[in-house]
């Protein structure tokens, strides 16, 4: 059984670009959706992602919506603590087949790592 875990020096999720999140004013509060917007830098990358050591700055601080927590995907998106893990892996792989690509070396890395 795959288990979801955040793969170290991925970014996929740094890659915050609206035009590639159409949805995301469904899912966030209007002061959550502000930051947001705040945070997309050059290419759409977060401007707390550190693109040399590929790790967020602001990891321990990070807004909710940067976090995957059952509490947190249940309120914003409904999904049951028994369906986060499924889900998360299956949002990951999404997001970074659409960074790099269903062949990447970061998908290969992330499939290894929760064991698919």
């Amino acid at each position: 059984m795959a288990n979801w875990q955040c793969v170290k020096q991925c970014g996929a999720c740094c890659n915050l670009d609206p035009a590639e999140r159409p949805e995301i004013e469904d899912y966030l509060t209007p002061e959550e959706l502000e930051l947001y917007f705040s945070m997309v830098g050059e290419g759409g990358w977060c401007i707390n992602f550190d693109h040399t050591t590929r790790e967020c700055r602001i990891y321990s601080n990070r807004p909710r919506f940067c976090r995957v927590e059952p509490e947190i995907f249940q309120d914003m998106y409904g999904i049951e603590t028994e369906e986060l893990n499924d889900f998360a892996i299956d949002c990951c792989r999404q997001q970074i087949e659409g960074v790099y690509g269903d062949r990447s070396l970061e998908m290969l890395r992330f499939d290894k790592a929760v064991g698919i």
